[in-house]
């Protein structure tokens, strides 16, 4: 296949706040990490310091050809206390958007990738009314401060993923029945609050959580677009290959539905989607089918199934109908040979959609670098970069070095191509 992709495509790695810079600790998230009952795996601790490290970071991930970071900003760092700004947390976050500048990458900017302000969890968290109208203010702080350097803006990372989780039985309570979990009690124990009112982003899988979601998505926005009507704005989601086997075709159509058709439409009018599949999930008549006797798996036990990609990018475009950014797409393993296999296909999957004439935008792996997979903790190694946590030391992955030169051969082409 001849080389389909823009000359403006974005080859970049991906990581999220909360997971890699360590110490977040007026998140909702690092509160449910301490929690009697919790089903997080470990805390987060330190995480791999990139709060302290992203320079260092930075010019890595830029030195080994990639063209784009995506990261997120922390909204706990930045509001603390509802209503309190820290300008300190700001300036934090415009330098680090600064050095993408300054190694040459678009910083691809997400403002809320799963933890909020323990405050708002508190005050009824993604099923508050309020929660939009909070949203937008903090989007809009963001934007006063360092707006005009952001290159790509992300409102929510994986607003749909409840929903997913819940067809695998994680999560899913209904209001009524959180006082009956473990976690759910001792948040509400420790809060002075109803159980019933505990909606953290990650684990909202009620319709008041759709609509609250999809209100401070447009909210967010609305609020961005107010300080830069160019920027290029979206949100992202958890788009998995649903599929069935014979018996499961009514379980598979009703997900199908609820985690991405769903969403999908409610993307119509945006600038674009931001779409991230990891696979395929396959139900039959008892529900979620296990993967298949015999065929790779990753660390979770889940099929390898890089194809899921292009089936998500063509489902995408076929219901909303706007531009893709691939903003996450990766494999939990210790064999970097299966990562690299597992890119290779994924990449020229997003190539033949480009062939077809869907306007695919970038591809930006998950993730830069080992790091802490919320509830799963630290076993998961999906970085293309490793991370010694005794000692911090960075070591570069095959698979860094196979998709940033990839991503360093198609800026070149792009420079020699004739006018």
């Amino acid at each position: 296949m001849t080389n389909p992709f823009p000359h403006d495509f974005l080859w970049g790695v991906a990581t999220a706040g909360h997971q890699v810079e360590g110490n977040n600790v007026n998140s909702d998230t690092w509160f449910l990490e301490h929690l009697p009952g919790t089903i997080f795996a470990e805390p987060s601790g330190d995480a791999v310091d990139h709060y302290h490290r992203y320079r260092e970071d930075i010019a890595l991930i830029a030195g080994l050809g990639f063209g784009s970071y995506r990261f997120s900003l922390e909204w706990a760092r930045i509001e603390p206390e509802e209503g309190h700004f820290s300008v300190a947390e700001l300036n934090h976050y415009k330098r680090v958007v600064e050095a993408c500048l300054e190694h040459g990458l678009t910083p691809v900017v997400t403002f809320h990738h799963f933890a909020s302000p323990l405050w708002l969890l508190q005050a009824g968290g993604w099923e508050s009314d309020r929660t939009p109208e909070l949203f937008a203010r903090y989007c809009n702080r963001v934007m006063e401060h360092l707006g005009d350097l952001i290159g790509v803006a992300c409102t929510l990372n994986e607003p749909n993923l409840p929903w997913l989780l819940e067809s695998f039985g994680i999560g899913g309570e209904a209001p009524e029945n959180r006082g009956k979990v473990p976690m759910w009690a001792a948040a509400a124990e420790r809060l002075g609050v109803d159980a019933s009112t505990v909606a953290p982003f990650q684990f909202c899988s009620t319709e008041a959580g759709f609509n609250v979601k999809l209100a401070a998505h447009r909210a967010g926005t609305a609020a961005i677009k107010a300080h830069r009507p160019d920027l290029q704005v979206g949100w992202t989601l958890a788009n998995s290959d649903i599929q069935s086997i014979p018996g499961g075709e009514e379980i598979a159509d009703k997900v199908r539905r609820t985690v991405n058709e769903r969403f999908l439409e409610a993307t119509r009018g945006d600038d674009f989607m931001g779409i991230q599949t990891y696979g395929r999930t396959v139900y039959g008549p008892g529900g979620h089918a296990p993967a298949p006797e015999g065929v790779p798996t990753n660390q979770m036990g889940e099929e390898i199934y890089p194809q899921g990609l292009e089936a998500t990018i063509r489902e995408a475009h076929r219901i909303a109908g706007i531009p893709v950014i691939v903003t996450e797409n990766g494999l939990a393993t210790e064999d970097d040979t299966q990562r690299v296999a597992y890119l290779k296909t994924a990449v020229d999957g997003v190539a033949s959609c480009i062939a077809d004439g869907i306007d695919v935008r970038g591809y930006i792996a998950w993730t830069a670098f080992d790091n802490y997979e919320w509830i799963f903790g630290y076993r998961p190694k999906f970085g293309l970069i490793a991370v010694d946590r005794s000692t911090q030391e960075r070591t570069p992955k095959e698979s860094a070095r196979w998709l940033g030169g990839l991503a360093r051969e198609h800026a070149a082409s792009q420079v020699t191509q004739p006018a």
